[in-house]
């Protein structure tokens, strides 16, 4: 990445949005949006990929494919449940983070 010419206060928020690109992304697709709505009806007992595959638009592997940016930005988890996987929200963390940031901007760059 580029950051020449850039002052301390612009390469800072530049990492900040660094530290928060998985969260971003996993957030910026509409099936991936769709998903955690859906999860967060279901806080308590979670939903397996059947049960989300079964409310969506897109297959059972798309759907697998979501789960996984969903879980490597740490916004969603499962727990084995017998055979198959019951998948939760675990969103508080890494919106944390990301307001964290999003308040250090703002900080930084108000005038």
């Amino acid at each position: 990445m580029v950051t020449k010419g850039l002052n301390k206060q612009q390469e800072s928020a530049i990492k900040s949005f660094e530290n928060n690109f998985s969260v971003m992304h996993a957030l910026a697709d509409k099936n991936r949006q769709r998903i955690i709505v859906l999860l967060a009806h279901h806080l308590e007992d979670g939903l397996t990929v059947t049960a989300i595959t079964e409310n969506m638009a897109i297959t059972q592997p798309a759907v697998s494919h979501h789960l996984k940016i969903l879980r490597d930005a740490g916004i969603v988890s499962f727990k084995k449940k017998g055979l198959q996987s019951m998948y939760y929200l675990t969103l508080k963390e890494p919106l944390k983070e990301l307001e964290k940031s999003l308040k250090d901007l703002r900080t930084k760059f108000q005038a």
